[in-house]
């Protein structure tokens, strides 16, 4: 396992990367355009644990190049030794991969440098700013942070997902995907100072395209002036 995965399978192994083999045990679609696999976990659970928003590599193959893309473990069972994983599904190798897996598949994947650290203080509120893409993350942080209500603003169109949020603890703020996230951007920047207002521990979690998570991290550190322990931003994916 792990050869013919060029540089990046390289530098993974030198960082003592594990490797894992997936295999499907079954599908469904969410909606026609997001696909929730169940997976057996090839002693991955057993071999590394479980925390809160973990996430594995897959390598997937594309005109006989290696492809890794990162995926948040969806209710990981150590037990049982299954897990889930959610593809919100657009063009790409990927997706491909996802809408056509069937029962027996299989796929390589690659735990390396997931981790997770529980804010101190615990949050009074929490703050959570994605897409269907970073859903299973934010799913994974509304679940592990306890009972500190939380607003999320989401990127898309949220009927119909499988969105983990509780009504009255929970508040979930759609806007449409327009101008490459400039309006998801104003959108933040109207509507943030006002649920940061009078909270003493806030903590934001920011997970859309990189140029967007890149642009409201900045925002958030040096407009509003947030201790960067107080923040984690990390770009879920690249805008063609």
């Amino acid at each position: 396992m792990g050869q013919g995965r060029g540089w990046e399978g390289a530098v993974l192994k030198l960082l003592r990367a594990k490797d894992f083999v997936l295999t499907v045990l079954d599908a469904q679609d969410v909606t026609p355009h997001y696909r929730r696999l169940r997976l057996s976990d090839g002693g991955l659970l057993a071999a590394t644990g479980v925390h809160p928003t973990m996430w594995v590599r897959l390598w997937f193959s594309a005109d006989g190049r290696p492809h890794q893309r990162a995926y948040t473990l969806v209710d990981p069972d150590p037990a049982a030794g299954t897990l889930g994983l959610e593809f919100a599904l657009h063009a790409g190798t990927a997706s491909d991969w996802a809408r056509a897996a069937r029962p027996g598949d299989t796929i390589e994947a690659t735990v390396q440098g997931t981790g997770f650290q529980r804010p101190e203080p615990a949050p009074s509120h929490l703050v959570a700013i994605g897409d269907p893409a970073s859903l299973p993350a934010i799913n994974s942080l509304l679940g592990a942070l306890g009972s500190a209500p939380a607003t999320v603003w989401f990127e898309g169109e949220p009927t119909g997902l499988p969105c983990r949020t509780e009504p009255g603890r929970h508040e979930i703020r759609a806007v449409p995907r327009r101008d490459a996230g400039a309006h998801l951007v104003e959108r933040v920047r109207a509507e943030l100072p006002a649920v940061l207002a009078g909270t003493p521990h806030p903590y934001v979690w920011i997970a859309c395209d990189t140029a967007t998570t890149r642009t409201l991290a900045a925002y958030v550190r040096k407009d509003l002036g947030l201790p960067k322990q107080r923040v984690h931003a990390l770009g879920y994916w690249r805008a063609g």
